[in-house]
């Protein structure tokens, strides 16, 4: 679903933000020869993961595998997942030309019903997942599940900026505030960062300015 954050900002063109989180569409976005990211990680992974010692993670919503490359190369045995089946053979595709395929494994599944099954990691992470109608809140409790006592969820998404006008209603609305997923985490759950980061971003051969909307939690041992 996602590996670069400016990208998917200015790549859709859907009238709803419905549209943009079902598979069908991004079974044919990578059904091309074309690359999609930039294969660049996220820069609050970068920051957020680079203080924590290296163990086991997930990232849900990895695309073609861009965070998951990076932390593999940064020590970390790493579960890339995602729904769309295209994406994760693309993603499998550049980590064994990383050669990273060894600290890698794939994992079909749709965030909006991602359930743990008894697996957990000490790290569950994801970027610019925008279900509509509020639904981030109910994905952050579902992927809290799958950190290890004394682990780390991050979540990180687009924050409401005017630099979003050119986007429908629908997609304006699905963005959120740091804040605005605590509901969902879990009562053994502390909060580390609640804020909106400012990072800047090239569109249209333009430099811009936008926040990203950045929950850092940690489960207590």
């Amino acid at each position: 679903m996602t590996a670069s954050a400016h990208q998917r900002a200015s790549a859709h063109r859907h009238d709803d933000a419905g549209s943009m989180f079902e598979a069908p569409g991004w079974e044919e976005r990578y059904s091309g020869d074309q690359t999609v990211w930039s294969g660049n990680p996220n820069a609050q992974l970068v920051a957020e993961a680079s203080k924590l010692e290296p163990g086991t993670a997930l990232d849900v919503g990895c695309g073609e595998g861009g965070d998951v490359i990076w932390l593999a190369r940064e020590g970390w045995t790493v579960t890339g997942a995602d729904f769309s089946a295209n994406g994760l053979a693309r993603a499998a595709r550049h980590a064994e030309e990383a050669g990273v395929a060894d600290q890698t494994s794939w994992w079909q599944v749709d965030a909006r019903t991602f359930t743990a099954d008894g697996r957990s990691y000490d790290l569950v992470t994801t970027h610019f997942l925008h279900p509509p109608d509020a639904g981030m809140v109910d994905v952050t409790r579902r992927l809290a599940e799958a950190v290890a006592p004394g682990g780390h969820l991050l979540v990180v998404g687009h924050a409401p900026s005017e630099l979003h006008r050119h986007l429908s209603e629908s997609h304006r609305s699905a963005m959120f505030l740091a804040a605005d997923l605590l509901p969902g985490l879990p009562d053994d759950f502390e909060a580390v960062v609640v804020e909106q980061r400012p990072r800047t971003m090239a569109r249209d051969g333009e430099t811009m300015h936008v926040h990203d909307s950045t929950l850092l939690a940690r489960r207590r041992p």
